[in-house]
């Protein structure tokens, strides 16, 4: 059963201080060969950098056609090592289902950050292959899973949880899975942005019920509100970067730096092309990727 609790509604201005706050930390874009593990440096240090927690284990993979991210974080301090995938792509579903067994994990949730429209999402064939594993997205998507959530509700996988913050803008549904805050969770912080924040960038806002005033304030409200050494994840990058961080892109990123009215004038003068899986990707994910259209989809359960 997906353990959902509320949170208190996330505040539109900063998040309260802390104490000690932590100082904000600037990454080093590091490219990705491909592989399973995370390349990124602290600048100024020979040194991998990694996440203070040790009971998560994260892995950054890659699907090079539509260059999208796939994540997979697993409690391995939990008996049964349960495991999340955020975003997984139909293409390497075995790939990523391969990696689950290899690592002796139990992936219990797939996981999505929107209603894709380059790519059909994994989450259909990976419940078609693994008994008992749950889809997600948001209810705001109006797309079909076992699991519709809500921002401000965790979801809960073993002793560590991700927190989502609605960040619609992109599409009317997108969401953005933070990892929790507190002693026993990963410091610093995670943010799984999906298309709504990229690194130096955002996605269009062109169709799916996008608006580009919606997304700027989604981005401002629920995302550099987090503290700046908050890791960003995105679901994208055509550029081989794979880790940003809040502070870095509070202060390079060049759409986010304008006002409202500019940024409205540049998304929507991007003259980008039409989505050429889009026709064949948003029908499929708005059952979560179920390959059959035909077919029943799994109950919906609205939280």
């Amino acid at each position: 059963m997906l353990r959902v609790h509320c949170l208190a509604r996330v505040s539109t201005c900063c998040l309260s201080p802390r104490a000690a706050p932590r100082p904000a930390i600037s990454i080093s874009r590091t490219r990705t060969t491909a592989g399973r593990g995370l390349r990124w440096r602290a600048v100024g240090s020979t040194r991998g950098y990694a996440t203070s927690c040790d009971k998560l284990l994260f892995r950054q993979l890659f699907e090079k056609e539509s260059s999208t991210y796939t994540y997979l974080l697993a409690d391995v301090s939990h008996p049964d090592k349960p495991a999340v995938l955020i975003d997984p792509v139909d293409k390497t579903v075995d790939r990523d289902l391969s990696l689950v067994k290899e690592l002796g994990l139990k992936l219990i949730y797939a996981m999505n950050t929107h209603v894709h429209a380059d790519h059909v999402t994994g989450t259909g064939l990976i419940k078609g292959k693994v008994p008992g594993v749950k889809s997600v997205i948001s209810k705001a998507s109006n797309a079909r899973a076992d699991f519709l959530i809500k921002t401000g509700e965790k979801i809960h996988f073993g002793d560590l949880f991700l927190e989502v913050r609605a960040t619609p803008g992109h599409t009317q549904g997108c969401v953005t899975y933070v990892t929790g805050d507190g002693p026993s969770q990963p410091q610093p912080r995670m943010a799984f942005t999906g298309d709504a924040l990229l690194i130096c960038g955002c996605g269009r806002t062109d169709f799916q019920g996008g608006s580009s005033l919606q997304l700027y304030q989604s981005v401002h409200a629920q995302i550099f509100t987090l503290p700046k050494d908050t890791l960003v994840y995105p679901a994208h990058d055509y550029k081989g970067f794979t880790v940003s961080s809040v502070g870095e892109e509070l202060l390079y990123n060049p759409r986010f730096l304008k006002d409202e009215k500019t940024f409205k004038s540049i998304m929507e003068n991007l003259n980008l092309s039409y989505p050429k899986m889009i026709d064949v990707a948003v029908p499929a994910n708005m059952v979560c990727g179920l390959q059959d259209l035909s077919a029943k989809p799994a109950e919906a359960a609205s939280n």
